[in-house]
């Protein structure tokens, strides 16, 4: 267990120092009041806690999409039962096989027993609870519904998950098909090429353009391959840091749904948890306004996202759901049509979760037909690459044939 250093002040004022074992900094904190100290500042001891949080962090199995799904699923059904809430975390503790998680439910289920909110003890652990995860909590904490919200996340969750899957399933195979194209260009490129360039150069032969080139780029590359290797590295990392960056993101999910075909797969996925979050918010009481701001935390696109908090300002400001859609340009005329007669007829919820089923069912046929999209533009590619590299290293070797019959 971490150990944490002290200053407290004791019930006649008097300065102490000291240092405690604790599960968290708050841990140590409330040890400190219920023994009639009043705490002033808690740190973590420098060194031991620092080498612990290093290795950990590589070593210490994470708690995983799954687990977070688990937990929402039972936590529903034991309060839906009449289980206490910390009876019920007891439970779930006992019960996981997850080293991380279960020390997790014991941090929350202490967080509880201080007479913290739930919501509170889950913000703790921001990196395992997203912020609209905690968000629907706290829905659920004030409306009394939390058996509810929890079975709403996790069907959620599900949803997010199932969405992901199809949208990483629909970009693997023209992933896949460009790095083959890739790899073998490079292999032709360093030992097919100069191969043919040694017959080339004792051939003293007059060599066309395209050779020319295809020559001249295979030297260079097999003579700064080390060089070019570490730009593609430097390159990597400096692109995975940019998009890191808020408008590095920004820019990156952008330009990601103008690519031809997979930019429609993205932009579908996106609306669909953004009509799926802002249903369930909406449905649980959550006002429509925060309901927009837990709606841009799900969609997984920060260009969309921005759009979305641009649509809940003008809600702020009194425009209409559907005006305030309008003006972003990223919703179809579909999608509005419903949100609009989801606000004339008072059942918004309905018509976000129809719109919500609508665009995952068009996600779903894209998918299916992805190949049938796809293949005519790798295939046009591939021929024009093999045309190319046909011409360049065999018209050579056709006209110095051709000159030795001749002679």
């Amino acid at each position: 267990m971490p150990a944490f250093t002290y200053k407290a002040r004791n019930p006649r004022g008097e300065l102490l120092t000291g240092s405690l074992e604790g599960g968290s900094s708050d841990a140590v904190a409330d040890e400190l009041m219920r023994s009639g100290l009043t705490p002033v500042e808690v740190r973590a001891r420098a060194g031991k806690v620092e080498a612990q949080k290093l290795f950990g962090a590589y070593f210490e199995e994470k708690v995983s999409e799954t687990d977070l799904m688990l937990f929402a699923r039972q936590m529903a059904s034991l309060l839906k039962a009449g289980v206490p809430i910390l009876r019920a975390l007891a439970s779930l503790a006992e019960s996981s096989a997850h080293p991380a998680f279960r020390k997790l439910l014991d941090d929350i289920r202490e967080g509880l027993s201080a007479g913290r909110e739930l919501s509170v003890c889950l913000r703790k652990h921001a990196q395992v609870f997203p912020p609209f995860f905690i968000n629907m909590v706290r829905v659920g904490e004030a409306t009394g519904r939390l058996d509810e919200v929890f079975m709403r996340l996790f069907h959620h969750l599900e949803f997010e998950r199932e969405m992901r899957d199809r949208v990483k399933s629909a970009l693997r195979y023209p992933a896949f098909v460009v790095s083959a194209l890739v790899i073998a260009l490079g292999v032709i490129n360093v030992f097919v090429i100069p191969a043919f360039a040694k017959v080339y150069k004792s051939s003293q032969a007059e060599l066309p353009l395209m050779t020319k080139i295809l020559v001249g780029f295979s030297q260079w590359t097999v003579q700064w391959w080390p060089f070019l290797l570490a730009a593609l590295a430097v390159g990597g990392l400096a692109l995975r840091w940019w998009r890191r960056t808020p408008e590095g993101r920004y820019i990156w999910d952008r330009w990601l749904l103008k690519i031809p075909i997979a930019g429609k797969i993205v932009h579908k996925a996106a609306l669909a948890r953004f009509a799926k979050g802002l249903a369930m918010t909406y449905q649980s009481g959550v006002p429509i306004v925060q309901g927009l701001t837990n709606a841009a935390q799900v969609v997984e696109n920060a260009f969309i996202a921005s759009r979305i908090e641009q649509m809940r300002d003008g809600v702020e400001r009194g425009e209409a759901l559907t005006r305030a859609a309008t003006t972003t340009a990223v919703f179809t005329p579909v999608v509005l049509q419903m949100m609009a007669v989801g606000e004339e007829t008072g059942e918004l919820d309905r018509l976000l979760f129809e719109i919500g089923e609508l665009q995952q069912r068009e996600v779903e046929y894209e998918i299916r037909t992805l190949s049938e999209q796809v293949e005519p533009i790798l295939i046009a590619g591939l021929g024009i690459i093999v045309l190319v590299v046909a011409l360049g290293v065999f018209l050579p070797v056709w006209d110095l044939g051709s000159t030795m019959l001749r002679h």
